[in-house]
């Protein structure tokens, strides 16, 4: 195991092994740094289209020496802390779960009003239905657990800047 700073994320020797690899992927230049143009090729790649600020902003939360730059160290700690996080994607789809009360995966508008309103929120139809649009990510009409889980993540991110 290999403990990263003061925190209680560890990951084996394996994983770092993984790690190292995907960093010289991302490191196009092969300086040992991943840079905001490096790491918004990554992005792109994986269907995400963040701006140069946003991009920056990701650099900065990362880069611990201020080089404006992720070196490898500072990629370790970040890649364990996103290994950190799925948790909270599992927590996500038990939450989800509760919406999804046929078990379909799929949460309709009776679905939301009903645990809505048995939380003490009394809603009106065009209220949930407004809900379910604004969270419904890929735009098919319904909240699948995917959509869900990203609008929840969408909704935390913007709550931190």
């Amino acid at each position: 195991m290999v403990d990263l700073s003061n925190k209680s994320i560890s990951l084996t020797e394996a994983q770092v092994e993984e790690f190292q690899e995907a960093f010289g992927l991302f490191d196009k230049d092969g300086n040992g740094c991943i840079s905001v143009d490096e790491l918004g090729v990554v992005l792109k790649a994986l269907g995400r289209t963040p701006t140069q600020d946003e991009l920056k902003a990701m650099i900065g939360e990362a880069d611990e020496d201020g080089s404006g730059q992720i070196e490898f160290p500072e990629f370790l700690k970040l890649m364990a802390a996103k290994l950190h996080d799925m948790d909270s994607v599992e927590e996500l789809q038990e939450a989800f779960s509760v919406f999804d009360r046929d078990k379909s995966g799929q949460v309709t508008a009776s679905e939301l009003k009903h645990v809505m309103n048995s939380l003490g929120e009394k809603v009106t139809n065009e209220e949930v239905e407004q809900m379910i649009a604004e969270a419904d990510i890929d735009g098919d009409g319904e909240l699948s657990v995917d959509d869900f889980i990203q609008f929840v993540q969408m909704k935390s991110l913007n709550s931190r800047q």
